[in-house]
C-alpha cells in the first residue's frame, strides 16, 4: 500500500500542539483514546502511520510526562478480551506497564475504576505489587452524570482517592474503552484544584478527524470500528456555533459536553473550551499527503470490519445489529463484500477444490491460494504456499515431509480433547523452526517473514483464535467467512 500520511510531520506538529496546550496549566493531564500501542487501525486506515507512532510520540515528553493506567473493574470481572490480540484487559496492563518502561516511559500507577468490591478486580491489584506500580481504586461517582453539585463535591470526586503525580503531563490511557479515562481526570483535576496547582484537561483522539468532511471514508471507518459501541460522528455543533468551522466529533463527546464544560468550570472557576473539539490536541488530518489513497485505505479497513463484525455475531460476542451498522455504512460509500478481492479469491479457491475450506493472501501484486489438505489447515497451506513463492521455492517442494507432520498430529490428538485432522499455522512454524537444523532453505523461508507485513488474508472458514494471534503478530490483515467446522 502507497504511503499516504507524513508520520515526521505528525510528530513534530502534534508534540507543538500538546507543548503548547501544557503551557496553559501547571500540570496537564491528557486523556489518551483509542489503543496507546498496536494502533493496527490507523496504520491500516492511514498508510504511513505506524502502529508504535504514539509511543514515539510519548518518548518526546518522557521527562516531563507519567503515565496513568485505567481499567473497569466490571471488564476485570468479565475477563474483557482485547479481540486484535485475544489477550484479557488486565493482561493488557501488565503487556502496557513493561512495553512503556521498555521504552523510558514512566509509568506511575493503575486505577481500577468502578470498583465494588469486585473480587477479580482486588486480586488484579495484589498481581500489580509486584510491578512495583501504586494501584488506586475509584469507586461511581455519585450524582454522575446530571447533579454538577455533588459531582464536583467531597461525596462525588472527593470520595475518590488522590493518585498522586509529580510530572506537568500526565497522560490517562487505558487498554480499551469504556475504561473510566475521563472520570479519573476530572477526579484528579478537582483534588488538584484542592491542593492549589493549576491543573488542565485535553483529550487526545486520532479518530474521528475533526478537520475531515463527515462522510469522508476515513470517519465512517472510525463508525465501523466502533459498531459495537454505537458511536455516530455528528458536526459538532458547538464548535460550529461558536466559531463558524465546521468540526467533525461523535454523538458520546457531544451528548455529555454540557455536563462536563460545568464540570470544568466548577473546578477550574473559568471556561476554556466551548466545543468538544476544542478539548482535542490531535493535528492528524495535516499530515495526510495523498488524500485519494487515504480514501481507498479507509474503505477496505470498513470492509474488513464487515467481515469481522459477522465473525463476532457468530460466535455471540456483539448483536446482529453490528455488522447491519457496518453494512449500511458500506451502502453509503457504494461499498460491497466483493469489493475485497482476497476474499473473492479464497471463495473462488473453494469452489474449485471441491467445496474444501480454502484461503487466499494478497502479497504485492500476487494472490496465493491455499486448502485444507491432509495435514494442514487452509491458513497454514496458504502460508505456506506463500512463503515458497517468496522464496522461490517450486510448488511441489514440501517444506516439512509428511514423516515429520504425521507423529506431530498424532502426538497433539493423543493430548487434546478436541480432535482435528490438521495442524495449525502456529504449529506448523514450530515444525518449521525444527526443521530448518537440517534444511538450510527453511532458513531463507524465515528471512521471508517479514515480507508478509501489511498483506491481505482471507479464509472461507472461521479461523482459530490461535492462528488469528500468529497472523496478527506477523502484521497481516486478516478477515474470514462464518462457517465453523473445517474437519
Amino acid at each position: 500500500m502507497k504511503k499516504c500520511f507524513d508520520a515526521d510531520k505528525y510528530l513534530k506538529i502534534q508534540k507543538k500542539k500538546i507543548k503548547d496546550r501544557i503551557k496553559m496549566f501547571d500540570k496537564l493531564y491528557l486523556e489518551f483514546g483509542g489503543k496507546l500501542i498496536d494502533d493496527q487501525h490507523a496504520a491500516r486506515t492511514l498508510p504511513g502511520f505506524l502502529p508504535d507512532l504514539k509511543i514515539r510520540l510519548l518518548q518526546e515528553f518522557k521527562d516531563d510526562a507519567e503515565i496513568i493506567l485505567c481499567i473497569n473493574a466490571n471488564a476485570i470481572e468479565k475477563s474483557k478480551i482485547r479481540a486484535d490480540r485475544m489477550i484479557s484487559y488486565e493482561t493488557e496492563v501488565l503487556r502496557l506497564v513493561e512495553f512503556l518502561r521498555s521504552r523510558g516511559l514512566y509509568v506511575s500507577s493503575v486505577v481500577i475504576t468502578l470498583f465494588d468490591g469486585q473480587k477479580k478486580a482486588a486480586d488484579f491489584a495484589n498481581r500489580l505489587k509486584d510491578y512495583n506500580i501504586a494501584t488506586y481504586f475509584h469507586t461511581f461517582t455519585k450524582g454522575y452524570p446530571t447533579d454538577v453539585d455533588t459531582i464536583v463535591s467531597e461525596e462525588g470526586y472527593g470520595a475518590n482517592p488522590f493518585v498522586k503525580t509529580k510530572r506537568p503531563l500526565v497522560v490517562v490511557s487505558a487498554p480499551g474503552p469504556c475504561s473510566g479515562k475521563l472520570a479519573t481526570s476530572l477526579s484528579q483535576l478537582y483534588h488538584e484544584s484542592k491542593r492549589g496547582t493549576n491543573a488542565g484537561y485535553a483529550k487526545f483522539e486520532t479518530f474521528p478527524v475533526w478537520s475531515l468532511p463527515l462522510k469522508h471514508p476515513v470517519n465512517i471507518a472510525y463508525e465501523a470500528a466502533t459498531a459495537d459501541l454505537n458511536d455516530k460522528n455528528m458536526i459538532d455543533y458547538f464548535h460550529l456555533e461558536k466559531y463558524g468551522i465546521p468540526a467533525v466529533n461523535y454523538n458520546r463527546d457531544l451528548e455529555t459536553f454540557p455536563v462536563l464544560k460545568e464540570i470544568l468550570q466548577r473546578i477550574t472557576g473559568k471556561t476554556i473550551y466551548y466545543s468538544p473539539t476544542d478539548m482535542g490536541v490531535n493535528v492528524i488530518g495535516e499530515c495526510i499527503t495523498d488524500d485519494k489513497a487515504v480514501q481507498r485505505a479507509a474503505k477496505d479497513e470498513i470492509i474488513r470490519r464487515f467481515y469481522r463484525a459477522e465473525v463476532d455475531c457468530k460466535k455471540g460476542l456483539v448483536d446482529s445489529e453490528v455488522p447491519e451498522r457496518i453494512k449500511l455504512l458500506m451502502n453509503e460509500l457504494g461499498l460491497s463484500e466483493e469489493d475485497r478481492e482476497v476474499a473473492t479469491k479464497a471463495n473462488e479457491k473453494r469452489q474449485k477444490s471441491g467445496n474444501l475450506p480454502s484461503a487466499c493472501i494478497n502479497v504485492g501484486r500476487r494472490y496465493i491460494v491455499g486448502r485444507k489438505t491432509g495435514y494442514l489447515s487452509p491458513v497454514s497451506s496458504t502460508m505456506l504456499n506463500a512463503l515458497k513463492t517468496l522464496s522461490h521455492i517450486p510448488d511441489e517442494v514440501d517444506l516439512i515431509s509428511p514423516i515429520v507432520l504425521e507423529p506431530i498430529l498424532e502426538i497433539k490428538n493423543k493430548t487434546s480433547n478436541f480432535k482435528e485432522s490438521y495442524l495449525r499455522f502456529g504449529e506448523v512454524l514450530i515444525a518449521l523452526s525444527i526443521c530448518s537444523t537440517t534444511n538450510p532453505v527453511i532458513e531463507k523461508v524465515f528471512e521471508n517473514l517479514d515480507k508478509l507485513q501489511g498483506a491481505e488474508f482471507h479464509a472461507t472458514h472461521m479461523i482459530s483464535d490461535d492462528e488469528l494471534v500468529v497472523l496478527a503478530n506477523l502484521g497481516i490483515n486478516v478477515t474470514s467467512g462464518v462457517e465453523v467446522d473445517i474437519n
